[in-house]
Formats: structure tokens, sequence, C-alpha cells
């Protein structure tokens, strides 16, 4: 299925300034996540930055960029806005690679787009991976979904979801876990990579945001909010960690340079 790749990038950032142009080991994250995605199976890639300088450094290494707007409230709107750029049909698929995860795997990729091929009931998709912790099952940074018996999303939440009344210790996770399934169900970790046909991309900015959105502030609320349904692709390995600290860019740039 042919699809294209379309990577968010803004400049400003609170924990780390200038954070798509970044250095890992000799080149911009940015360019970093484009050449990542590149080896996905999609018929184009490009990065939607919100500033010349974005733009210009994917040029310097051959990586397509376009100029969006710097007022857009979400990357889903920065996203919309370069559908509309590169002349996308309301059937075509689009991927949602974040600018901020250059370990991203590009069969991740490929899995989360097959998704809108293989539910055509779905309007977008996504990915998640099983929680092997009781640590991160608590933890609020941490998101979780909650699939139905189809794979599609029932919700997601920064909370413990779905909420063992009874058994939520670390005896009972230590032990429900080597069962392969807490109490015949598995609690997994969203991780943040969408799919979406083009056109509802370009609608999904103009609906009403949900009320469970700005709550949990989790934008992908709002689909599920208005009825629409989201595709779970599943598997097994949580994927590299994206960078949004200090910390994390010197992690990922000690593991480029080893």
């Amino acid at each position: 299925m042919s699809y294209t790749v379309l990577i968010p990038a803004r400049l400003s950032s609170s924990r780390l300034p200038g954070k798509p142009l970044a250095d890992i080991g000799g080149l911009p994250m940015v360019v970093r996540v484009a050449q990542r995605a590149a080896e996905a199976g999609a018929a184009r890639c490009v990065v939607a930055g919100d500033d010349e300088s974005i733009v210009a450094a994917c040029a310097r290494h051959g990586i397509a960029a376009i100029l969006t707007r710097k007022d857009h409230p979400s990357g889903s709107d920065r996203l919309a806005e370069a559908c509309e750029q590169l002349g996308l049909s309301g059937n075509d698929v689009v991927v949602n690679v974040q600018g901020d995860e250059p370990l991203i795997d590009p069969q991740l990729i490929d899995a989360v787009a097959q998704l809108l091929l293989a539910r055509p009931e779905a309007s977008m998709g996504t990915a998640a991976h099983p929680i092997d912790t009781l640590a991160d099952y608590r933890n609020p940074n941490v998101v979780k979904v909650v699939c139905d018996a189809n794979g599609l999303a029932s919700y997601f939440s920064r909370a413990t979801i779905p909420f063992s009344r009874d058994h939520a210790d670390e005896e009972w996770w230590k032990t429900a876990t080597a069962q392969s399934g807490h109490a015949g169900f598995t609690p997994l970790r969203h991780i943040g990579i969408y799919s979406y046909k083009a056109g509802f991309l370009r609608e999904f900015p103009q609906l009403m945001p949900a009320p469970t959105e700005a709550m949990e502030q989790l934008e992908q609320l709002r689909a599920l909010w208005h009825g629409h349904r989201i595709a779970v692709h599943v598997t097994p390995d949580a994927p590299g960690a994206g960078v949004d600290t200090p910390e994390d860019l010197e992690r990922v740039r000690a593991l480029f340079a080893g």
C-alpha cells in the first residue's frame, strides 16, 4: 500500500529549545528521524517544519521539507496544512512520525500504515506494546490504551486502565506477568505514532475538542469522543525512546556515537 510519512517539527520546545536541529552524530535530529522513516515502505517522507531553519537543514541533507504556519495549536493541525500543500487526496494514507523519534522502527511505521487497509472501519491507526512493570502501569506519564475484542481502541488514559479493584499490588503483578497476561488481560502502553486518511486528517482539527481530551491532555480522545474508531497494532517490544529532555538527547547521542 502506498502511503506518505509526514514528520511535524516545531522549533520551540519548553524542555529542549531548538530540538529539531539538535545535533546527533553530526546530523540534526529531524534529519535522523527522516532518514530512519525513509527505510520504511512509504512512497515519500516529508518534514513539515514551522521555521525556515528546519526546512534549510533538511534541504542540506536531501530531505524533503515544507514550511508550515507557526501558530498551529497541535501537530495534527500542522499535518492538515501539509496535506493541503502536498495536494493529497482524501483517501491517501498518511503516517505521522514525531520529529523527536530518531530511533523509530521502520517496520512499525509500515505496520501502522497497513492498519487502515486491514481495518476500513477505522479512521485512524496507532500502536501499543505490553507494559511489563507495575511502576509503568501506575505512572501517569505512561499513556495506556484499552482495546476491544476487535483490536479497536476503547479508551486512552494516563490512569491505570483497566483498574484491578481487588488485585493491584506487586505480588499480583509478578504472578500475573509470569502467567502471560494479568487476570486474562495485558495492559498496553500507547506508542505515539498515527496513521490517517488525508481526508480525515483535514477534518480532525475542525472537530470540537473533547472534555476527556482536555482532562487527559490526549488529542486522540477527540476522535473517540466524536465516534471515530482507532485501530491498534500491538507490537511485543517497546520502541526506542524519544527525545524530550537534555538527558534524553545525551542518551541518544551516546547510542549513535557507539
